[in-house]
């Protein structure tokens, strides 16, 4: 059986609403998965919500809700924002389903019985807001927490803890040997940085239910439930195991295998701060249980506004569902993934965007098709003439390029090469002057050539959109009046509109909206 292309969001912790970086995360992967797909992979695509912790009990409490009923009501509000989204996953999962609930349980059985648990006393200090555990190396010089951890308190308590800290050579060893697992390379070498230069400790996984009891019971110990962690890393592999993928039954479930192949993940989406949970423990679980690690952690970092941290309560902030409602789902696709590539912080600006819509999505990509269809139907009745090459080399280096950044993951590079063909063809309706060819009886033939080129870059344009900007290439693909269907990448093939093909009316992809600075 042929294995898919497996590929995940981090899941998102329901402490509150969806924002500018949950938005990034998820658009970079659809796109990802888009071209994939379009590429002739077959693509799963996980995102989802991660619903146990403290953190969601105490706000239940605080709302005077019981923990599922105050998850539920934020799930919605999730679930309404990925499909706003318009991202194409496969699944949706909720770490308080009983579908993931029944995962974690065999995985913790399995772990407890082969011996990489142990139970053990602590004391020390613990921060509420993070539901770590924390050590002197965290405390500032003067004896204060950084305002991060929140509330800091001393605890002593008994709890269950992983033999993670055994692992430490073997991880190092993996990293070195596989570079592709953390992606950028900075974060790799961030990981390789900690991991040697102070030992590394075992995990504790569990918290007393006295303490916390919005979580998944220990199996072995039901005066105890499962660290959120430990929990919500699990998911990644309960979609697959409970498909009956052979791979990622790392325990016996009493299913029957079936035709599902998707483990190991070929690729986790996952913001910086996240990174050591996705590069330390999450391996290191998984080598414990004997299922194959993914093959990529893809890190990305982080959004501020106008040079300034994103901040609810300084009013700092971007609503992608307010930027989509004003500005439409495809340019705010294209804004975050043209202005911000993966791995380093990005700035969102106002200004920056205004021009990026009206430069780059309504005079450059809106202009092209527009100028195209105007003048195939003013001069030749939307008719299409004989082919012509005179672009062709043009769009298939634009294609070839995209096609080897997109498979390297590399979204802005592919969006500034396309752009370099949105930008030679408009260039050479300059260079060509179809208006003036128009006039001149004799430039007929000139002008068919020149018309065809014009009209089919814009069509080899909607298919190298469409991971991006789906409803854009739509709206492409329909003004050319050609059939409905999925822009699969053979379509990039030059030659795809044939003579006599008629096409339909231009109508405005971008409007461009003149707005007074505020």
């Amino acid at each position: 059986m042929n294995k898919r292309f497996y590929l995940t969001t981090a899941i998102d912790y329901v402490n509150g609403a969806p924002h500018l970086g949950h938005a990034y995360e998820k658009v970079v992967a659809d796109v990802i998965a888009r071209a994939r797909r379009s590429m002739g992979e077959e693509v799963f695509f996980l995102t989802g919500l991660d619903e146990h912790g403290q953190k969601v009990q105490q706000a239940a409490e605080a709302e005077g809700k019981d923990p599922q009923s105050y998850c539920d009501g934020l799930a919605d509000q999730w679930q309404a924002f990925v499909q706003r989204l318009g991202l194409s996953n496969n699944d949706f999962i909720r770490t308080t389903e009983p579908r993931h609930k029944t995962i974690v349980t065999a995985l913790l059985n399995r772990l407890h019985q082969e011996g990489h648990f142990y139970k053990a006393g602590y004391e020390g200090w613990y921060s509420v807001k993070e539901e770590t555990f924390l050590t002197d190396k965290d405390q500032n010089p003067d004896g204060s927490w950084d305002p991060k951890w929140g509330e800091v308190i001393r605890l002593k308590e008994e709890n269950w803890y992983f033999r993670m800290g055994e692992h430490k050579d073997w991880l190092i060893q993996y990293l070195e040997e596989h570079p592709e697992f953390v992606q950028p390379t900075t974060r790799r070498n961030e990981i390789l940085g900690f991991l040697r230069s102070q030992p590394l400790g075992d995990l504790c996984i569990s918290r007393p239910r006295a303490r916390l009891s919005w979580g998944i019971p220990l199996p072995f110990d039901p005066e105890y439930v499962n660290y959120v962690w430990f929990d919500a890393l699990t998911n990644y592999l309960t979609v697959p195991a409970i498909r009956g993928d052979v791979q990622a039954k790392a325990v016996e479930l009493g299913q029957t295998a079936t035709d599902f192949s998707a483990w190991p993940a070929d690729l986790h989406v996952v913001g910086k701060d996240i990174v050591k949970f996705h590069a330390v423990y999450w391996p290191i679980m998984l080598k414990a249980l004997g299922a194959p690690l993914p093959k990529t952690v893809l890190v990305h970092g982080w959004w501020q506004k106008d040079g300034q941290k994103l901040s609810k309560s300084t009013g700092n902030v971007v609503d992608p569902i307010a930027v989509i409602n004003e500005w439409g789902l495809d340019a705010f696709r294209y804004y975050v993934v043209r202005e911000l590539a993966i791995g380093p912080d990005g700035n969102w600006t106002d200004d920056g965007f205004r021009s990026r819509y009206n430069a780059e999505l309504a005079n450059g990509l809106g202009n092209l098709l527009n100028r195209a269809l105007n003048m195939l139907n003013k001069y030749r009745s939307g008719i299409v003439p004989a082919p012509s090459r005179e672009l062709a080399e043009d769009a298939a280096t634009a294609v070839s390029t995209t096609a080897a950044y997109l498979k390297a993951n590399e979204l802005q590079e592919a969006l500034v090469t396309i752009w370099g063909l949105v930008n030679r063809a408009n260039l050479y309706v300059e260079q060509t002057a179809p208006f003036r060819l128009a006039k001149d009886p004799t430039q007929a033939a000139r002008l068919d050539e020149v018309l065809y080129n014009l009209v089919e870059v814009c069509r080899i344009l909607a298919v190298l959109l469409a991971p991006f900007m789906p409803q854009a290439a739509e709206k492409i693909w329909a003004q050319l009046n050609l059939p409905a269907g999925d822009l699969r990448w053979p379509l990039t093939a030059w030659g795809g509109l044939k003579a006599g093909h008629q096409v339909g009316a231009p109508q405005p992809l971008f409007p461009r909206k003149d707005l007074v600075p505020k």
